[in-house]
C-alpha cells in the first residue's frame, strides 16, 4: 500500500508517521508513505499555491493548477481532467485502477470505518490536504475520487485528517497489527456480513439490535483498583454470559455517548 500526501506543510508529518503501528508497518514495508510539497508544483518565483476567490470573500483558496500537476506527476500518466472525456471524470478512471485521490475538506463526506475498509483493499491512496478557506471546486469535481471530512468541525487544514486516514487504513492491512483479531473487536469495525459469520460483540453490528455499537468496556489487572472492582461476570469464565454482558454494555455506552448512531441506523432500516 502506498500513501502519497500532498501538502504545503511537509514537515508536519515528520511526527505522526514515526510512531506506533504506522512506523512498524513502514519498517516492515507493508506501507510506503511519501510526503510531497505542493509548492514544488508551482512555476512562479513566489511558489504561489493560493489566490483570492472569484466573486469576493474572505481569505485565500488553493489554486487548481498545482494540485492537478502534483497528481499528474505522481501518477505519471497525465491523469488530469484536461485529458478526460467530456462525460466522464478522470477521477473515475483512476479509482478503477486501484488508486483513490482523496481531498480533505470540511465540505466532504464524513470519513467512516467503511471507507477505511474500502481504502485498505487498494494499492495507492493520494491525499490532498486542503486549507481552511477552501480549494478550487474543480479539484473536487474533476480530480478527486473522494472528498472527505473527519468531523463536524473546522481545522486549519487537511494535514491532521490525512494523518488520521493513514493510521485508520494502515491498521487494517494484514500484518500491521500483532493480533489480527484486534481490528474485528473494535468500535465501528463490523459489517452486516461479518456479523452473520461471527459471534456479535461490541464494535460489531448487533444481531439483537441491528445497530452498530461502540466498543464494550475493557478491564485489566489489578482486579480491584482504588475500590473499583472488575465486573464479576468477566471473572467467571462463562463465555456466553460475557458475550451478552459486553453487548448490553456496548448498547448502554452507545446510548450514552453516541445516541446519533442508534438513530441513524434506525432511520436507515426503515
Amino acid at each position: 500500500m502506498q500513501f502519497d500526501i500532498v501538502t504545503i506543510f511537509p514537515d508536519f508529518f515528520s511526527g505522526p508517521l514515526d510512531y506506533g503501528i504506522v512506523r512498524r508497518a513502514r519498517e516492515a514495508s507493508l506501507v510506503d508513505v511519501r510526503v510531497h510539497d505542493l509548492r514544488a508544483f508551482t512555476h512562479d518565483r513566489h511558489r504561489t499555491v493560493d489566490d483570492r476567490p472569484f466573486g469576493g470573500g474572505e481569505g485565500m483558496v488553493l489554486k487548481p493548477e498545482p494540485l492537478f500537476e502534483a497528481v499528474e506527476s505522481l501518477l505519471g500518466d497525465g491523469a488530469g481532467a484536461r485529458h478526460a472525456a467530456p462525460l466522464q471524470r478522470e477521477a473515475t478512471r483512476v479509482a478503477q485502477s486501484g488508486t483513490v485521490i482523496v481531498l480533505l475538506s470540511a465540505s466532504g463526506k464524513l470519513f467512516r470505518q467503511d471507507a477505511a475498509r474500502r481504502f485498505a483493499q487498494l494499492e495507492r491512496i493520494i491525499l490532498l490536504c486542503g486549507r481552511y478557506e477552501g480549494v478550487d471546486e474543480r479539484v473536487a469535481e474533476h480530480l478527486a475520487t473522494d472528498e472527505l471530512s473527519i468531523g463536524d468541525f473546522v481545522l486549519s487544514g487537511g494535514e491532521l485528517g490525512a494523518a488520521l486516514i493513514v493510521d485508520a487504513v494502515t491498521r487494517l492491512i494484514p500484518g500491521a497489527l500483532g493480533n489480527e483479531d484486534s481490528t474485528v473487536n473494535e468500535s465501528f469495525s463490523a459489517t452486516a456480513d461479518q456479523d452473520k459469520a461471527a459471534s456479535p460483540i461490541a464494535g460489531h453490528e448487533s444481531r439483537v439490535t441491528n445497530h452498530v455499537l461502540l466498543d464494550y468496556p475493557h478491564y485489566t489487572r489489578p482486579a480491584e483498583f482504588r475500590g473499583w472492582p472488575v465486573p464479576e461476570v468477566l471473572l467467571g469464565g462463562n463465555h456466553e454470559e460475557i458475550r451478552r454482558w459486553r453487548e448490553e454494555q456496548a448498547m448502554e455506552k452507545t446510548r450514552r455517548n453516541r445516541p446519533d448512531l442508534l438513530s441513524i441506523n434506525s432511520s436507515s432500516a426503515r
